[in-house]
């Protein structure tokens, strides 16, 4: 037990360094593109889109292959590999003489980015069956962790320089690398190890795979409506802010680390209670109802302090997320539970290739000179008519499913549903 102690605790710090160094630079990354296009915001949201795609599209094309290279060499060697790509990614960012290299950078981030893969297999190794629920739950609590400092820490940092985020995460990254390097076991036992196969390692396989659940695929498609709508934040979030509010890297960083904690406060106990209260069902539909309704509210704020209002009351419909995958997985058999979470893996990897270049493109269309009528919003009202088209597809398929209700009161003669 002594050897799984610091390892898992390292295996926590490097998700964390994961989410921290996305969130560092995502009030840094548009504005420092914009430099880079003369200060055109047009250009630089269609740039900013296709290199965020990029990253996504290297995530989708890697964490298969990542995992299965885990599987057969060992994790430590991948995990410690991804970890120096990912501190020299940054630093190559820093220095970049133009947009060339940007995409060299999105490209090595996003394969690097995907030893999210091996970090969970490592926990899975190196944990009892009965804590291994528990230690999965260092995952969340890596990406809440992260993605409070990380966006504070960048807009902070901003203000010293546009390059000095992307130094201060290279050099920490690093630093967790060269810890690695002395301190990490390995988990995964010779014994246990396979042979590689590409057949295991192609993405493709994982949407093809979705034809295996045609109970729930109403809800699937509702979870891909779902997330492709909400790629609208990551897509446009300082863009939209620095171009109506006026806020600065430090601004823009504060309200995504008020994000960060509004999720964790929603996703980390939050969900628990209202499903409890009011079933998966009614869950399901109040976050994609919500949803719409704050997209429309997000595009229409005329004020920065508006913005804070949204995102307080907006973060609730996080719960619809987890409701809908409660419900999916509530009627898919137990032997396909890992098939059906890989297909949504890459549903959600599709979205972030998708989403971005769409919002970024709506965004830099309707604040441009070439718009009939400026609309800085438009990209959140796309994302409402999607939320929207999810709700009625839910539902629709809600219909057909087998959900977890909420606890019937004790007065009611209703007879209970399980």
């Amino acid at each position: 037990m002594s050897d799984r102690r610091p390892a898992l605790g390292f295996i926590f710090v490097t998700l964390t360094l994961d989410i921290l160094g996305i969130g560092l630079i995502v009030p840094i990354l548009p504005k420092l593109i914009a430099q880079y296009q003369g200060g055109d915001v047009t250009m630089a949201a269609t740039t900013y889109g296709v290199l965020h795609a990029i990253y996504a599209l290297m995530q989708f094309l890697f964490a298969p292959l990542i995992g299965s290279l885990s599987d057969r060499f060992g994790r430590r060697p991948v995990i410690l590999i991804s970890l120096f790509g990912s501190g020299l990614d940054y630093l190559l960012i820093a220095y970049a003489p133009n947009l060339t290299w940007f995409v060299v950078g999105r490209i090595i981030a996003g394969i690097t980015g995907a030893n999210f893969a091996a970090g969970t297999a490592y926990i899975a190794d190196i944990s009892p069956p009965e804590k291994r629920a528990a230690n999965f739950g260092l995952i969340g609590a890596a990406f809440g962790l992260g993605f409070i400092i990380g966006p504070a820490m960048g807009g902070w940092l901003g203000d010293y320089g546009l390059k000095v985020p992307f130094l201060a995460a290279g050099g920490l990254t690093l630093i967790n690398w060269l810890y690695g390097v002395f301190v990490l076991p390995e988990s995964l036992a010779l014994e246990n190890r396979r042979t590689f196969s590409w057949a295991k390692s192609n993405p493709i396989g994982s949407l093809m795979a979705l034809r295996r659940f045609p109970s729930v695929l109403g809800l699937i498609t509702t979870s891909f409506l779902f997330t492709l709508g909400h790629q609208v934040y990551p897509a446009i979030w300082v863009l939209y802010t620095d171009y109506r509010y006026g806020w600065d890297t430090k601004a823009t960083g504060l309200s995504l680390a008020f994000v960060g904690v509004m999720a964790a406060i929603v996703q980390g106990g939050l969900t628990r209670v209202v499903v409890d209260k009011l079933g998966e069902v009614k869950t399901a539909l109040f976050g994609l109802s919500l949803g719409v309704v704050m997209y429309v509210c997000y595009g229409f704020c005329s004020q920065g302090w508006m913005i804070y209002a949204c995102i307080l009351v907006g973060s609730l419909s996080g719960v619809a997320g987890p409701a809908v995958q409660g419900i999916m997985s509530r009627n898919v058999a137990a032997d396909q539970q890992g098939g059906l979470q890989g297909s949504l893996t890459s549903l959600a990897s599709v979205a972030g290739i998708v989403g971005p270049v769409m919002c970024t493109s709506l965004f830099g269309y309707f604040v441009s000179d070439k718009a009939p009528v400026k609309v800085p919003g438009a990209a959140f009202f796309a994302s409402a008519i999607l939320s929207l088209f999810a709700l009625v597809l839910a539902v629709r398929a809600l219909r057909r499913v087998t959900p977890h209700s909420a606890p019937a009161p004790e007065s009611s003669p209703t007879p209970s549903s399980h």
